[in-house]
């Protein structure tokens, strides 16, 4: 529950704020002043990092330590996603939105009834990136989180692994000795990749017209 719990929060706080950034980056320099500056503190961002030490000395300071929080807010705006979403929104015809603006809808408005209908299939890749992402990492919870009992499901089964090579119990060695190295090993991969599996089959017709939608631009 931990694991669906981090895979909901991520998915509202990441997919919302990469559409916020990504659709006023999209824009020309002439609708949006400072967009150059905007994008190339994005890029900037893409290629460095605060590093591990600085990111974790910030998630102390706020207290969010302990939280489901320490796992979603590091990473909550990937910036390769919000290219991605910027490609796709760029290469919704300008007249859909001129028209829209001779009407009197808001940006708002715009947003929300011709750009992302149209982006759909980019929106369901990003998305499923965004459920993958979250879902396969293990990392993150071994630096923030100092409670076992607060572990998601990826990190569980890391430390299992780890707990039961480090044994010395002669009892417990035994009990493990009927249960082979490849047997655990084949268990753990039945559970932690059944969720993606069942979410595949209803996402897979988007994802290469995602991509491709995503990434070129006329």
């Amino acid at each position: 529950m931990i694991s669906v719990e981090r895979v909901v929060l991520g998915l509202f706080v990441n997919m919302g704020l990469m559409i916020l950034t990504a659709y006023p980056l999209s824009k020309s320099s002439r609708v949006f002043t400072g967009q150059k500056i905007y994008m190339n503190l994005v890029i900037f961002a893409m290629l460095f990092s605060g590093g591990l030490i600085p990111t974790f000395m910030v998630v102390k300071e706020l207290n969010l330590l302990d939280s489901i929080w320490s796992l979603i807010l590091p990473g909550a705006v990937p910036i390769g996603n919000v290219i991605l979403l910027m490609n796709a929104f760029r290469a919704v015809p300008k007249s859909l939105e001129e028209a829209a603006n001779i009407d009197g809808a808001s940006q708002w408005r715009i947003l929300g009834t011709i750009y992302l209908p149209i982006v759909l299939p980019t929106l369901a890749t990003v998305t499923l990136f965004t459920i993958v992402g979250h879902w396969n990492d293990y990392f993150g919870a071994l630096v923030y989180i100092n409670k076992t009992a607060n572990y998601p499901l990826q990190t569980y089964i890391q430390q299992l692994s780890v707990e039961v090579q480090n044994i010395t119990d002669p009892e417990k060695l035994m009990e493990l000795a009927k249960v082979s190295n490849k047997t655990l090993n084949a268990a753990k991969i039945v559970v932690s990749t059944l969720p993606l599996l069942l979410i595949y089959p209803f996402m897979q017709k988007y994802f290469v017209t995602g991509i491709v939608v995503g990434s070129v631009k006329e």
